[in-house]
């Protein structure tokens, strides 16, 4: 199986590109190992298709989050004619893990419910 999560901070704004209309956001988490001495890894995560607009739109520097996805590694060559191994996160899921100004919505943008129908709203 292979299955992932994260929780660390952005260390930098998500860099969004768009490819035959798929939209694919990068980012890196730094997280902190458990040791006596300050260590941190600084994770590289990729995420596609809505996952990718919900990280455009919701996620910035700094910010806490936990990350659920899959590792894939893979391999190019650059042109200097050298073999670059990578690996990333594949992020299937995000969840925020603290408040925060642009991640908290107004009341306005969680549902839209017309006047008068408040005997149709089945949790009035």
């Amino acid at each position: 199986m292979n299955h992932v999560t994260l929780l660390g901070r952005l260390t930098n704004e998500p860099t969004v590109r768009q490819n035959n209309d798929l939209t694919i956001a990068r980012y890196t988490i730094a997280i902190d190992r458990p040791t006596k001495e300050k260590q941190t890894d600084f994770i590289s995560c990729v995420a596609f298709g809505k996952t990718g607009e919900f990280a455009e739109k919701y996620l910035h520097k700094g910010i806490k989050i936990a990350v659920e996805g899959r590792i894939q590694t893979g391999s190019y060559t650059n042109k200097d004619g050298q073999k670059v191994y990578t690996t990333d996160v594949v992020v299937e899921k995000h969840h925020f893990c603290e408040k925060s100004e642009k991640t908290t919505a107004a009341p306005d943008e969680y549902l839209n419910v017309p006047e008068g129908t408040d005997e149709e709203v089945p949790f009035n």
